[in-house]
């Protein structure tokens, strides 16, 4: 029997990573703080500011302080700009993406590393590990990188006036959802290289 155990330490190391990401990836999409707006009228906004996610919008009131007012952002609102949908579905189709990724990742492994006896589609499995976990990777850096740039040119969203929440912002600041998202787009983009690399 062909012993392959000592050609896949680095895609084990991919599974890992590729796994953690993925974690991360469905975070950064549950997230609120996609965008932080800086708000001038306090009256509402005690705390000056908003958090804008891909999800909901959220912002602390100096009616109920210890509380989190959030409402809801769906699909189909027609205020929102297009970079909000087309990311609500793309992170939605980067954890589907991912999930699958770790599937074939794992069986890939786990073919290399147990004696598994029909070993001759083993390179397919890797390559298909590698670009799922790319496709993931892709799936979540487009809606990231969009929404940070309109971050940085301080795009507006017109809320209806129930989301209490002015527009424009003073000010906006990228979020952490965004940092989350990005370190494990690159971590997901790495272990794809690393299981196309399987030799």
């Amino acid at each position: 029997m062909l012993y392959l155990t000592h050609t896949a330490h680095w895609q084990f190391l991919g599974l890992i990573v590729g796994f953690l990401a993925w974690i991360l990836t469905m975070t950064t999409a549950g997230l609120n703080e996609w965008r932080l707006w800086r708000v001038g009228n306090a009256s509402i906004i005690s705390s000056g500011e908003a958090w804008v996610g891909i999800w909901r919008t959220c912002f602390y009131s100096h009616v109920l302080p210890d509380v989190e007012n959030c409402r809801s952002i769906s699909i189909s609102d027609s205020f929102l700009p297009v970079e909000i949908p087309v990311a609500q579905v793309l992170m939605m189709l980067a954890a589907i993406f991912g999930l699958a990724g770790n599937i074939c990742a794992a069986v890939a492994v786990r073919m290399a590393y147990f004696s598994v006896e029909d070993r001759r589609s083993i390179r397919l499995v890797f390559l298909l590990a590698g670009a799922l976990y790319l496709l993931t990777g892709m799936s979540s850096l487009v809606p990231l990188a969009w929404n940070m740039n309109s971050v940085l040119k301080n795009s507006t969203i017109d809320f209806p006036p129930e989301f209490q929440i002015p527009a424009p912002p003073v000010s906006q600041r990228v979020g952490s959802a965004i940092g989350v998202g990005l370190c494990a787009s690159i971590a997901t983009l790495l272990s794809g290289l690393l299981f196309l690399c399987y030799r």
